[in-house]
């Protein structure tokens, strides 16, 4: 038995080597920059750097870069301040939401959310940090507060009533500036700081410029690192194809090149410098883009002033009135030509959207002719005014579904919508009434609806501001004016005949169907939510304060078919979650499924994954001697065990066999589990 197991296990370790994301389930992972430089301080062998927000640390010694982040060390994101404490031997670290971390050399991490977590009238925000002996000073929004590093404790707080903008101190005092009245105002450190009456307004003072010797003397060493990770953090467009993540950041104003994350976890940065030089309009970035079927190094990118051509990652051609049907808002304003939609068809035509305009909304594009397919449906933008009709004013989220519909909406309060268009006949559908299917009017309420995604039954799910609504398959053919939309029913299985809407009244931003067919929602401030492939279970609700997601404010959402990592684009970066289901196998072989880790050695206590399997496969584990240890059914093409028979106990060492069956009635053993006690 031991001769076999060993086999297994250099068989096995081989195949799972080759395998570069099959991370545990479970797990995150973060994607920070640090491209952008802010902050350098010096500790003896070593240097911390805050760049784009984030921190990472160079060993002098070994010339090796360790970055931190919330999964493997830190509390929080988005970093303001670093200040290196000689005496504690700690860097003070702070957040724009005044939590703070100190964090020593080797890694170790020691938190203190006293501002944090205090209920404070007013803000409470740390503008300015200065280190005296083993103690740190922090300018704060409603004074200061003296911190003790090498204890890790707030030592004092000096409640002033005034904004500390920026700090400083000598040998015998403390200063603080106050912005809004430009007075500089000082106490004793041998005083009671405590109390107010002991500060004053002074004349004399210090330069309360800091010292920045550390960035100055190590700048030019530290602009030679490379701590990886992508240019900007900025999330808030993500398509994964061609096994890569292709992202954008979303929006129409922050200018930031389109990135690309490929199997190696390494980044593609596209083309942006100069960009503004050749349009004559300024650089703002993608706001959507897509990739042609034909070439993945070829996309078109939408953004606030036209469309912008890139093949290899260079900026090719750019679109705009002059060239193309694409208008601007007012006719005549080319810093917004909004074109806010891109999508390829299967054959090859680019499919484009342009909001708020005058003569134009919906476009394809050929690759040498535009054309455009304008509808009364899309010009109601001043139907109420007597201004000319424009386009709608934020036509966007387009997709294809798999009857070959192309799908996308009116994310806008003015006219929340969604629409079905027919490619092959021109003909258009606008869903602008929502009611659900017990006749109640569902109250859309700001910008309205925000995503749509077509589920594995062909349902098409809409995220609104007021939860989420589905338009049933059954219902697609018929008249708009006639369909009801379907609000989820829950049922609260308290003894009554009550049931709830699924998640009713969160704002759903935008929405991934997993390869189990489980929805996956992203939401404006409340985290995410995953729900069960018959829509009756939550099975998951990430927040910042059960996890290690970035943030609560999701912007965007992609799954990695093959690995079920669950890319999540959020206000704060990009970070992501290895989920238990992927894209089911239409067939499964020994060749096509296999388990991870394999072999489960005796230190490991999380979940044995098998994947490869086909869609709702019934998966059994079975002993040597052909004893059923457990059983259930596949995610998609996951299926995950424990490690412990029916009883919860964990099993022996030895080689157990997956066995499985497709839902036609086709069984066999696939793979081979080796348990080594």
């Amino acid at each position: 038995m031991k001769r076999v197991i060993v086999a297994l296990i250099v068989c096995s370790w081989s195949l799972v080597n080759g395998l570069w994301s099959m991370a545990q389930i479970g797990t995150w992972r973060n994607y920070l920059a640090y491209h952008d430089v802010q902050q350098i301080q010096a500790a003896g062998d070593y240097l911390f750097v805050m760049a784009s927000n984030g921190l990472y640390q160079y060993n002098k010694n070994d010339q090796s870069i360790t970055t931190y982040d919330k999964v493997n060390a830190l509390s929080d994101v988005t970093i303001t301040n670093i200040r290196w404490c000689p005496q504690a031997k700690r860097l003070v670290i702070v957040y724009d939401n005044s939590n703070i971390d100190l964090i020593e050399t080797n890694g170790n991490v020691t938190n203190i959310s006293d501002i944090f977590s205090k209920a404070i009238i007013g803000g409470k925000n740390i503008h300015s940090i200065i280190v005296k002996d083993q103690y740190a000073y922090l300018g704060c929004d409603f004074g200061v507060v003296k911190l003790d590093v090498k204890k890790a404790e707030v030592s004092e707080t000096y409640m002033l009533g005034l904004v500390a903008n920026e700090i400083t101190i000598d040998n015998r005092y403390l200063y603080i500036y106050n912005y809004e009245t430009g007075a500089v105002w000082s106490a004793l450190l041998t005083d009671n700081l405590i109390d107010k009456s002991n500060w004053a307004r002074t004349e004399n003072f210090p330069s309360f410029e800091q010292d920045n010797s550390d960035y100055t003397n190590n700048i030019d060493l530290v602009k030679t690192l490379q701590p990886g990770g992508p240019h900007h953090g900025y999330f808030g467009w993500m398509v994964f194809a061609n096994n890569k993540l292709y992202t954008a950041n979303g929006d129409y104003d922050h200018g930031k090149p389109i990135q690309i994350l490929n199997s190696n976890n390494e980044w593609t940065i596209y083309e942006y410098e100069g960009i503004s030089d050749a349009t004559g309009v300024s650089f703002q970035g993608s706001y959507c883009f897509d990739i042609d079927p034909t070439n993945e190094n070829h996309i078109f990118s939408g953004s606030r002033n036209g469309l912008y051509e890139y093949l290899n990652g260079k900026f090719v051609k750019y679109y705009d009135s002059s060239n193309s049907p694409f208008v601007p808002y007012d006719g005549k304003d080319k810093e917004y030509q909004l074109v806010t939609g891109t999508k390829y068809d299967s054959n090859g035509t680019l499919w484009l959207l342009n909001s708020s305009a005058s003569n134009t909304s919906l476009v394809s594009y050929n690759g040498s002719t535009f054309t455009k397919h304008n509808h009364a449906e899309l010009m109601k933008l001043n139907s109420n005014s007597s201004m000319p009709n424009r386009s709608n004013a934020n036509l966007s989220q387009m997709m294809i579904d798999s009857r070959g519909l192309l799908w996308f909406m009116n994310c806008n309060w003015l006219l929340p919508a969604f629409y079905k268009y027919n490619m092959q006949t021109d003909e258009i559908t606008a869903y602008e009434r929502f009611v659900n299917q017990d006749g109640i009017t569902i109250n859309i309420i700001d910008q309205g609806v925000n995503c749509i995604k077509e589920d594995k039954e062909g349902n098409m799910w809409i995220g609104t501001t007021v939860g989420p609504v589905v338009l049933m398959k059954d219902d697609i053919g018929n008249d708009a004016g006639n369909v009801t939309l379907t609000q989820v029913k829950v049922p609260r299985n308290d003894g009554t005949d009550y049931a709830d809407y699924l998640m009713s009244g969160v704002n759903i931003n935008c929405m991934a169907i997993d390869g189990g067919n489980r929805k996956w929602f992203g939401t404006m401030g409340n985290g995410i939510y995953l729900v069960s492939a018959d829509n009756m279970e939550q099975l998951q609700h990430f927040t910042t304060d059960n996890s290690p997601l970035l943030s609560n404010t999701i912007q965007s959402l992609a799954i990695n078919p093959t690995t079920g990592e669950v890319f999540i684009g959020t206000d704060k970066g990009l970070c992501s979650y290895f989920s238990d289901a992927t894209e089911p196998q239409s067939e499964m072989s020994k060749d096509n499924v296999w388990a991870y880790p394999n072999p489960v050695n005796p230190d490991y206590t999380g979940l044995i994954t098998v994947t490869g399997l086909s869609y709702n496969a019934d998966v059994k584990i079975l002993s040597a001697n052909g004893a059923l240890v457990a059983e259930g059914r596949s995610n998609g093409g996951i299926f995950t065990w424990d490690g412990c028979n029916k009883k919860g106990e964990r099993v022996a060492s030895g080689i157990y066999m997956v066995v499985t069956a497709t839902n036609d009635g086709q069984k066999g053993t696939v793979c081979k589990i080796a348990i080594v006690r």
